[in-house]
């Protein structure tokens, strides 16, 4: 093995980033939300970066798998599965949260996991969300090694340019106290997210939107969705209200905004509602809470409990995972979307590369990038007509700035 792919050291930075009083089923997003930065460096001193979650649970999981990473090749991504103990009880467990149960098994009580509202949290979960970074960068240094964006080692870009939606949000003007500011305002009514789809649509040109639902009554929801479909006729729209609906609700919604959704993300919690669901109207249903992990696949497919999977390479697994994902969907006729939550510009990076090489990806993904005002990376990514282009640089395209 050249030993300018030998991993020699590897750095984990969290940090805290600024986030806007975004309103979801849980209540409002914190001021600050923990990301973790990771770099591997090889003994060419070439640095590959990832990112995911910030929270101690995580950092608690990949401290190890960094101390274990130093004589690997940054080649051998399928060794950080093993590394990390993917799929088999592991020592510490204690720490992810789940110390006498199986790695699928959920690790918590509330059915859900706090932290992106992705599906129910297992062991597993935590630990590939923390592979993912490692994937990512070990795909960084050796793209920027080779002289190769990260695309083409995926396989190749089948696009040049991935489209994203504008992520609305119902929010408050400001946090309470000292917290972050913008200068956005609130949105509170459907007069409110119109104007806010407004300003996505002149500042990056966005050509569909989502919106954050479960925050007001239905009826609200179901005006406001109404609004944005008279203020852009023609407009992909998709309502996303985190499971927090009955079937009956779910389904008046689905009923009332059938001629305008793309499609209804999650409106009800668990496969069999959403399959009862689905059974009963010709809205497509989505999700990445249902159908978060290869586990859960057999029974949502085989159910018809959704249509679209929204895919995500911080808990699938990283972005081999997320094209093996893409490829049964395919298989299955699923269609597929991207997921997103708070993040920065290596992971949007990171979702761009691999989007670019999936052919089975008919919608625009999600990002709450533009929500962020600051970053790690340069240059920062920008949107042109809604859409970033497919960086052709080595690796993921991006340097970390440390200013």
């Amino acid at each position: 093995m050249d030993s300018m792919l030998i991993i020699d050291e590897v750095r984990l930075t969290p940090i805290l980033i600024s986030d806007p009083p975004l309103l979801n089923v849980q209540g409002v997003h914190q001021p600050y939300t923990p990301r973790l930065i990771v770099e591997v460096i090889t003994r060419a001193g070439t640095t590959g970066l990832g990112e995911t979650y910030g929270d101690r649970v995580y950092l608690d999981l990949a401290r190890p798998l960094a101390d274990a990473l130093p004589g690997h090749p940054v080649t051998d991504v399928n060794a950080l599965f093993e590394l990390a103990g993917v799929g088999r009880p592991a020592a510490g467990e204690r720490n992810a949260g789940a110390s006498s149960s199986p790695p699928h098994a959920p690790v918590t009580e509330a059915g859900v996991d706090a932290a992106g509202l992705r599906g129910v949290r297992t062991a597993d979960k935590l630990r590939l969300s923390v592979v993912s970074a490692f994937e990512t960068a070990c795909l960084d240094a050796l793209g920027k090694t080779l002289g190769l964006p990260v695309h083409a080692l995926l396989g190749g870009k089948v696009r040049d340019s991935v489209e994203y939606s504008a992520y609305l949000f119902h929010r408050w003007a400001a946090h309470p106290g000292d917290g972050p500011t913008d200068d956005w305002g609130a949105a509170l009514d459907p007069a409110g997210v119109v104007a806010q789809a407004r300003r996505f649509d002149r500042l990056h040109g966005f050509r569909s939107f989502k919106l954050k639902g479960g925050v007001f009554p239905p009826e609200q929801e179901i005006a406001t969705i109404r609004a944005l479909a008279e203020a852009f006729p023609g407009r992909p729209l998709r309502l996303d209200p985190n499971g927090a609906w009955s079937v009956d609700t779910s389904l008046a919604v689905a009923h009332e905004l059938r001629d305008v959704l793309e499609y209804l993300e999650d409106p009800a919690s668990g496969t069999d509602a959403m399959a009862e669901i689905a059974a009963r109207t010709d809205v497509p249903l989505a999700t990445n809470m249902c159908v978060t992990t290869f586990e859960e696949i057999p029974e949502a497919f085989a159910e018809d409990a959704v249509r679209i999977v929204l895919c995500d390479h911080h808990y699938w697994g990283g972005l081999h995972r997320t094209r093996e994902l893409a490829a049964l969907c395919r298989t299955y006729g699923i269609g597929l979307s991207m997921h997103s939550n708070t993040h920065l510009g290596i992971s949007l990076a990171a979702m761009t590369q691999v989007a670019a090489t999936l052919p089975e990806l008919h919608h625009a993904c999600d990002t709450h990038y533009p929500w962020q005002t600051e970053d790690v990376v340069t240059p920062r990514p920008v949107f042109r007509a809604g859409r970033i282009p497919v960086s052709d640089a080595p690796g993921l395209g991006v340097q970390l700035d440390r200013r």
